[in-house]
C-alpha cells in the first residue's frame, strides 16, 4: 500500500537520507519512507537517477559518490542546512565491480554452476572459481572505497551532526556475502563484512548519545544488481528455503523497522532478510 494517508506514519516527520537511492534497495527504501512519513533526501552518483526518484517523491536530492570524502562532507552540509538536522542515515550506496560486464558475470556464474554440479555428484572437483589470483588492485580498491569508505565517511559526518542533536540512527547495507562469504567476489566479501564490524564499533560508541547503529545484510534480491545471475538462478532458490528471490520490499520494510522508534531497543545487530539461505548472524 502506497497511500501515504492510510499509513501508520511510523517515521513521521524524521528526516531521512538514503545514499544510491536512485534505484534499486535505496529507491524502494526512500518509497516506504516516503509512505511512513518521513522526510526524504536522496543521494545518488548518478544525478538523473537521483533527480526522478526525488520527483517522485517530492524530496531533495544531491548527487555526490560517496568514495569521495569532500562530495561526501559537502552533502551532509547541505542537506542540513536545508532540513536543519539529520535523524537517520541509510548506507546503501553499492557497486558489484563487474557492471557493465555481461562476459566476465557469465563467466562466473558458469564456473560456479559447473562446480556445484560436481560437488553433487560426487566429485572429483575439476572446476574452480578463482578469482582472487587475477583481481587487480583497482578493483580491489574501488570495492573498498565504495562500500566500506563510503559508509565510514557518511557515518563518520552524520555522527558529528547527530552527536549534537543527542539522537539518531544509522543504518549500514552489509549483505551475505559479508557473513558467509561467497566464492568470486573476495572484494565485496571483504567490504560487506568490514561494513558489520564498524556497525558494531559506532553502535557502541554512539550508544551513550542514544544513537543506534545497525545493519542490513539482504539474501539474493530481485535488483538490477542481480539481473544478470540469470544462469546461477536456479541454483541459488535451490538452496533457499523459501524457495525464492527476494524482493526490493523485503527489504525497505526492515530498513523502516530499524529507523523507526518500534526499534529503540535495537543497536549492533544485523538484521539479515534472506529467505533462510544464511541462518548464523
Amino acid at each position: 500500500m502506497t497511500d501515504r494517508a492510510s499509513s501508520r506514519a511510523r517515521l513521521q516527520d524524521k528526516v531521512c537520507l538514503i545514499t544510491g537511492a536512485g534505484r534499486g534497495l535505496g529507491a524502494a527504501i526512500a518509497r516506504r519512507y516516503r509512505d511512513e512519513g518521513a522526510v526524504v533526501l536522496v543521494n545518488d552518483v548518478d544525478g538523473a537517477n537521483a533527480e526522478s526518484v526525488a520527483q517522485e517523491l517530492d524530496a531533495r536530492f544531491y548527487v555526490a559518490d560517496v568514495s569521495d570524502p569532500g562530495a561526501v562532507r559537502g552533502m551532509f552540509a547541505e542537506a542540513l542546512a536545508a532540513a536543519g538536522r539529520i535523524d537517520v542515515v541509510v548506507n546503501n550506496a553499492g557497486i558489484s565491480g563487474i557492471e557493465g560486464d555481461d562476459e566476465k558475470s557469465r563467466e562466473r556464474q558458469l564456473l560456479s554452476v559447473r562446480q556445484a554440479e560436481e560437488v553433487a555428484a560426487g566429485g572429483p572437483i575439476e572446476t574452480h572459481v578463482d578469482v582472487t589470483p587475477t583481481l587487480s588492485d583497482e578493483e580491489w580498491r574501488r570495492m573498498i572505497a565504495v562500500h566500506l569508505d563510503g559508509t565510514f565517511y557518511c557515518c563518520r559526518e552524520a555522527l558529528a551532526i547527530m552527536n549534537r542533536q543527542g539522537s539518531g540512527s544509522l543504518i549500514n547495507m552489509g549483505s551475505i556475502m559479508g557473513t558467509s562469504g561467497g566464492a568470486g567476489a573476495p572484494h565485496y566479501c571483504a567490504a560487506k563484512a568490514g561494513i558489520l564490524g564498524l556497525t558494531r564499533a559506532l553502535a557502541r560508541e554512539g550508544a551513550s548519545r542514544g544513537i543506534r547503529v545497525n545493519a542490513i545484510a539482504p539474501g539474493w534480491i530481485d535488483t538490477d544488481m542481480t539481473a544478470p545471475l540469470e544462469i546461477m538462478r536456479p541454483l541459488i532458490v535451490a538452496q533457499t528455503p523459501l524457495q525464492r528471490f527476494g524482493d526490493a520490499d523485503d527489504i525497505a520494510w526492515a530498513a523502516v523497522y530499524l529507523a523507526s522508534d518500534e526499534a529503540k531497543f535495537v543497536t549492533g545487530q544485523v538484521l539479515s532478510p534472506n529467505g533462510g539461505w544464511h541462518m548464523s548472524q
